[in-house]
């Protein structure tokens, strides 16, 4: 991405980027299934430096589990006309051992809809980076009909 006097773009500090994550409502699982990008919606929490998703058996599960990943949230501040974004890559590993599962039980962390979700992905981050960057024209420029 360019950076201009007239849009600049600023890193975020680590701790920026997981306060951001920890508010984000959705974010999205990039993963390679059978050499193909694929990537998943999903709601999440953050625990212990670590992003937790819960899923069914399927792609995602298969795509993610013991494989490197990258999850990504974003947002838009109307007030400051500014947008963000943050990655955070790393290996997910699916929690099997008993004592894991049920401390991930624990979390706030519930399916959206009704389909079973029983398999918990943990997202162990080995980098997360973000930018901040203000967004040309902003949202208060949008000509509405």
């Amino acid at each position: 991405m360019a950076t201009t006097t007239e849009t600049p773009m600023t890193e975020m500090p680590r701790h920026e980027c997981w306060a951001l994550v920890r508010e984000a409502v959705v974010g999205r699982l990039a993963t390679v299934l059978d050499g193909q990008p694929d990537i998943f919606p999903v709601n999440h929490v953050v625990d212990h430096g670590s992003v937790v998703i819960r899923t069914a058996k399927g792609a995602k599960l298969m795509g993610a589990a013991g494989h490197p990943v990258a999850f990504e949230v974003d947002g838009y501040d109307v007030e400051h006309r500014s947008a963000w974004s943050v990655v955070v890559k790393g290996r997910a590993v699916e929690l099997t051992r008993l004592d894991d599962v049920l401390d991930a039980m624990e979390l706030p962390l519930f399916p959206w809809h009704s389909s079973s979700k029983p398999h918990f992905l943990r997202i162990e981050a080995s980098e997360v980076t973000g930018r901040r960057f203000v967004v040309a024209g902003g949202a208060d420029e949008v000509e509405t009909p």
